[in-house]
């Protein structure tokens, strides 16, 4: 019953909408709220704007409408808005261009499209995105068309706001015959877009060349009502209901445009050069909508080079969508596709996406001719990690090495599907790194499009995939053996910086149980920087860089701690795990533990459950794990 309820809420809801008036109580709206008679493309940026707009750190744009959805784009997803879409609502020329994403298979091509259709059917259910249309039009039409083009640059000047459709033939013969000419009479009505009735938002996806007829365009000549009004010119004889007809005012989806047969693609040229189309034996008919197709990149090459495509080739805008880049965003794009599914009850044990990230990353990503950059580092550095002897600089310098990175490698579609087998296969209640590792190898050789030469570079792949999850495997096991990990790792770090400063300063420091002024602890300090390779001759400008950064924070009041150095921090995990890997390797391997180290492994498989998202038995299997490896 309280569902029931909702139903009637919602219904009451949606009357709100609902708004019918006259052309004359229509210029009062308009008069108070320009915005109601914007483009079809000033419509879309609104929407996109309206969401959010933020700039990160690197001074690029961040677009919240997209956020859930899209990951790791974030460049593509910028030029895509600034110089398609804020561009053709501002009506410059790129307005009169078809918007063809292009990339590969699996990229976001098609949620990118899908969103945007989604996304215009909540926005005209807004304040900020309200539109409206003459009552009754089939194609839903924006009722400033009705203006005579004498008064037009009157209007223009007393509205801020410029007119350029014209009526509809429907609308046109109703105005004569119905309101005998008087458009202040005209209704007109509030309309909500929508893909399920088709208003506004139209979809054309191409068939048999032989039966699809150009009629699924432009709409058809009713032959059950010729007979009653006599003539094919007659609009009350023609079904207005051709995608481009239902898509006016809003978006049309023209998917697998390239593969479409010529005649459909002719209508395209006087729509998106003039703003209108041929239909029956009319003149030509106005459409205010935004044309957006996708396509893949050996579909594109094989279109440019054709030569009776060229009248096409200027009224395409490009926009290339490659795969992600970044690991940590891949992995939400595997947990956003398996959160889909029904396979709740199998546990992923944590880092096992992140590892099928890294393998599929590894694929796309070209190397680099940049000295001492090979894939892993740029994969890191990609992510937001800090890679020795690499700054935030470089990043954008090997961004632009290569301008179609990340058009080709592994489709996240190819990973989600051997994750899935993993999942469906497993007997135990959890899938692992290793698991699903496995699975992607298996699958490399019942994948179609991939020559013997990949299948062995990707095997590569997936060893060097399988080698950081066993360091990260090792690390995860060795924190967890860590009695309060953060508080030892900080008292270390306190330590070490408390002989730093000393050391750097030519002072001493005090015992904290003596009182005794000491020499600084040299061989504390090198414990620690041996652990990431700093020798002996770089140790003095290391401990400096420390100081610096220690310095830099305190002028912007800022506190230096525990995860302020990435290099730092690392040197202090991996100084706290060498002092324990006898004990962790000791106590994975033993077959029959005693009472005690049975406890310790009892307490470790709960902080693992509790701190780091394992069950007990994925923690028992990665403890068996970890065992194996400190002991080859």
């Amino acid at each position: 019953m309280d569902f029931l309820k909702r139903l009637s809420d919602y219904r009451e809801r949606e009357k709100q909408f609902h708004w019918e008036g006259t052309f004359a109580e229509y210029l009062q709206l308009v008069k108070k709220n320009p915005n109601v008679s914007q483009t079809a493309h000033s419509r879309v940026y609104q929407m996109i704007a309206q969401a959010g707009i933020e700039i990160d750190g690197q001074g690029n744009k961040l677009y919240h409408f997209f956020d859930g959805e899209i990951y790791g784009l974030d460049r593509a997803i910028e030029r895509l808005v600034e110089e398609y879409f804020h561009s053709a609502a501002r009506r410059l020329d790129v307005r009169k261009r078809v918007l063809l994403l292009m990339g590969p298979v699996s990229g976001g091509k098609s949620t990118i499209v899908s969103l945007l259709k989604k996304g215009l059917e909540k926005f005209s259910r807004t304040d900020e995105g309200a539109l409206y249309a003459i009552k009754g039009c089939p194609m839903h039409e924006e009722p400033l068309n009705m203006v005579p083009q004498a008064l037009r640059k009157e209007f223009e000047q007393e509205f801020g706001i410029k007119i350029e459709g014209n009526l509809c033939p429907s609308c046109r013969f109703r105005l004569e015959e119905e309101y005998h000419g008087r458009f202040e009479d005209v209704m007109v009505e509030r309309v909500l877009l929508s893909e399920d009735e088709r208003v506004g938002i139209g979809t054309f996806s191409p068939s048999d060349p032989k039966s699809q007829d150009i009629a699924d365009l432009t709409g058809s000549i009713d032959f059950a009502t010729i007979t009653e009004y006599g003539s094919e010119s007659d609009p009350r004889a023609y079904r207005f209901d051709g995608e481009l007809n239902k898509a006016n005012r809003g978006l049309m989806e023209f998917q697998e445009m390239l593969k479409c047969d010529e005649k459909f693609l002719w209508n395209l040229l006087s729509l998106t050069q003039e703003g209108n189309f041929k239909a029956g034996r009319f003149a030509l008919i106005s459409a205010d909508e935004l044309i957006v197709a996708h396509t893949n990149e050996a579909e594109y090459k094989s279109f440019i080079a054709n030569k009776k495509n060229e009248a096409l080739h200027s009224r395409i805008i490009v926009m290339p969508i490659p795969y992600n880049l970044k690991v940590t965003e891949e992995e939400k794009i595997y947990d956003k596709l398996i959160s889909q599914s029904d396979l709740g009850n199998v546990h992923i044990a944590p880092h096992s996406l992140r590892t099928a990230a890294i393998f599929s990353i590894l694929t796309r990503l070209k190397e680099s001719k940049k000295q001492g950059v090979d894939l892993l580092k740029k994969l890191k550095i990609y992510d937001g990690k800090q890679v020795e002897g690499l700054k935030e600089i470089d990043v954008e310098e090997l961004q632009s090495e290569f301008l179609d990175e990340g058009m080709s490698g592994i489709d996240p579609r190819y990973v989600i599907n051997r994750i899935s087998s993993a999942l469906i296969r497993t007997d135990a209640d959890y899938v692992n790194a290793l698991d699903i590792l496995r699975s992607l190898k298996d699958g490399l050789d019942q994948h179609p499009s991939i020559t013997a030469e990949q299948r062995d570079r990707y095997l590569q792949f997936i060893s060097i995939a399988r080698q950081e999850y066993d360091e990260i495997a090792k690390k995860e096991v060795q924190k967890a053996f860590v009695y309060s990990y953060e508080e030892s790792a900080k008292n270390l770090m306190d330590n070490y910086l408390d002989n730093v400063e000393a050391y750097c300063n030519w002072g001493k420091i005090r015992d904290p149980l003596t009182g005794d002024e000491m020499q600084p602890d040299e061989k504390l300090m090198r414990s620690i920087e041996e652990q990431i390779g700093i020798s002996e001759n770089a140790k003095k400008a290391f401990r400096e860089e420390i100081l610096i950064r220690i310095s830099a924070y305190a002028r912007k009041g800022k506190r230096f701690d525990y995860n302020s150095h990435e290099r730092l921090r690392e040197a202090i995990q991996k100084k706290l795990f060498a002092d324990l890997k006898d004990v962790v390797k000791i106590t994975t391997s033993i077959k029959s533990p005693d009472k005690t180290q049975l406890q310790k492994m009892n307490d470790v498989i709960a902080r693992l459950v509790e701190d780091y998202g394992y069950t007990p038995s994925s923690a028992n299997g990665l403890l068996r794990y970890v065992g194996s490896l400190l002991n080859r």
